[in-house]
Parts: structure tokens; sequence; C-alpha cells
């Protein structure tokens, strides 16, 4: 006696494509045969396997990660934790061909570390910027039980979607988070307008959360002309040029700080919601994403004024902020 078979399910197009793209990425990434063999396997050129298996990266139907513990065991990794007395550093080898791809190798190499630094019940507060957008874009879909991902400054019109509830959203979706957004300006027209708004029992609430986070992952933003403050308009370019002529050497969540990291204080400060800098130095575990060369003296001001206590970067980057370091 035999058993009929499943009616079989009709293919069209895009379902034959999205089969193909599976089937030539199990066979590589699993079954271990090379293209060459999946493309005879298949009955199709092995330039159609090659287009496969960049398909599949692209979909993010594959990942592909490297252990962070090779970067956090380096001698340079080892170097860095010891001169700045860090608890944890990882390190990616530059890109001697292309800066900007060493940019992503840190970004990438942070996404994957971050969840390994998180444990069930914590409460992660999430800075903004483009560094924080784009380790959040990259982040791996990674559930962590009873995470609270939590906006650390209100919101501000940003480019290319750099603001801050987008940066939050996006890390709580990829780890199946609670996510507190903080449901304010960031920047207000005027200081009594700002303290009674911090005083409505929403707000309050969300700030509580601000006040509460455990660990945080931030990067220190540059107050040069074309940064994330001049941007967004939260100090004109005049202004952030007086602040670097005083000694201003880069931004943690929107507050300038100078080349030893110590607070400079600007005329917007008590127009802002969001997390302060005693916060943020106050949280258990601190981790400074420093991916770019043009971070190098807002990150080794931020290293040097005790706000980090993990540090993701890269070999050059490193290089550099051991030779400046005092």
């Amino acid at each position: 006696m035999t058993t009929p078979s499943a009616p079989r399910r009709r293919l069209d197009g895009e379902d034959r494509q999205i089969d193909a793209i599976i089937e030539a990425a199990w066979c590589y990434y699993h079954d271990g045969l090379n293209q060459s063999d999946i493309a005879a396997r298949m009955g199709v050129s092995r330039a159609s396997v090659v287009n496969y298996l960049a398909e599949a990266r692209r979909r993010n139907y594959v990942r592909i990660s490297l252990d962070t513990e090779i970067f956090r065991a380096s001698a340079l990794a080892e170097r860095i934790r010891e001169r700045f007395g860090l608890a944890g550093a990882l390190v990616v080898p530059s890109d001697a061909a292309e800066v900007a791809r060493s940019s992503d190798r840190v970004i990438r190499a942070a996404s994957d570390w971050l969840p390994q630094l998180l444990e069930p019940g914590d409460r992660l507060g999430v800075a903004w910027g483009e560094t924080i957008y784009r380790l959040a874009g990259a982040a791996p879909h990674q559930p962590i039980r009873e995470l609270t991902v939590v906006q650390l400054l209100g919101s501000r019109p940003a480019a290319l979607g750099f603001a801050a509830e987008t940066c939050s959203a996006t890390l709580a979706a990829r780890f199946d988070a609670r996510c507190v957004n903080l449901h304010v300006p960031l920047l207000l027209s005027d200081e009594d307008l700002c303290t009674r708004l911090k005083r409505e029992p929403v707000v309050a609430e969300q700030l509580r959360a601000v006040a509460d986070c455990n660990k945080v992952v931030f990067a220190a933003g540059t107050c040069g002309p074309d940064s994330h403050m001049a941007r967004t308009g939260l100090l004109d370019r005049d202004r952030l040029a007086e602040f670097r002529a005083a000694g201003a050497a880069g931004v943690i969540c929107g507050r300038l700080i100078d080349a030893a990291g110590r607070p400079m204080r600007s005329e917007i400060e008590d127009r802002m919601i969001g997390v302060t800098l005693e916060q943020m130095r106050d949280k258990p575990l601190r981790l400074l994403v420093a991916a770019d060369a043009d971070r190098l003296e807002a990150s080794r001001a931020a290293i040097l004024g005790g706000y980090a206590t993990h540090l993701a970067t890269s070999s050059d980057m490193a290089e550099h902020l051991l030779g400046g370091a005092r």
C-alpha cells in the first residue's frame, strides 16, 4: 500500500529563484561543495551559482561571521585594554586598500560582539548617528530574553535616517526586545519648556528608563563643520568653531567634551532632553564603536574621559590611539 504524495505546489518564477538561491547556499556553506560541483548538481552554469550565492548574502539568507574572540585576544587588543584600563577591546585588521572598508569591518564586528555582551534582563541604551545606525542594520537577528532597548536622547531630524529612534527601534527588532523610545525633541526652544516637558508623566517615565540602563552602545562624534552636530543644527558652524578653538575634541550624545574627556557645557545643555554625560559614565558597560579615522580625536577623548569600558576599532585606529595616549 502506498501513501499518496502531497500535491506539489505550483512554483512561479520568484519561487523557483528563491529555491535555487537556498539550494546553492546550502550546498556551499553546509555541504562544503565548490561552485563547479554545485553547478553540476543543479544543472546550471557556474556563473549562475556565483550569482545565487551573492543574492543569498544580499537577502540576508546567509550571514558569515568570525568568532570575535579572535579579535579580542590579539596582542594589539591586549595593549589597548592595558593602556586605557578597558574591560574589553576588539580590534579588527584595517583594510589597506580602502579606508571605507575598514569602517565596515569595525561596524560588522561590533554588531556581532554586542549580543555577546548582553544578558537576559539587560537594559541597553542606544545612542544615535551614522555609526550606530549602521551597526543596528548589521546586527544579527538574535533574540535576547527580557531585553529592553532604550533610546538615549530625544529626536532630531537627521539625514539618511540616522535619527535616534531609528537606531533604537532597529536594534530592538534585531534582538526581539522591548523598545522604549524617547518621544520628545532633543532640543527645545527655551529652558522653561524643556523643564516642564521633562515633568510630564510619560516623559518622566521614559527618562527613568534612560537613567536605569545598565549597558550602552555609542560612538564619539566630531565637532567640525560637517559633523552630525552641525548637520542637525544643534549648534551652528560658527559656534562649533568657537568651541573647537576653546579645546572641544568630540561629542557624546549631543554633548561636547575636550581632549581629556572633560564636559564642555554649551548654551543648549539646559534645553536638551536625553542622557547626560554623568549618566553615561555611570553605566556598568559602555561599548564605544570607533570605526572611522576622522573620529580618532573624539574617540581618544571619550576613552580618556572614562566613558568607555569596551572598545571596538580597527588596527590602524588602535595604533594611533596608543601612539597618542597620555
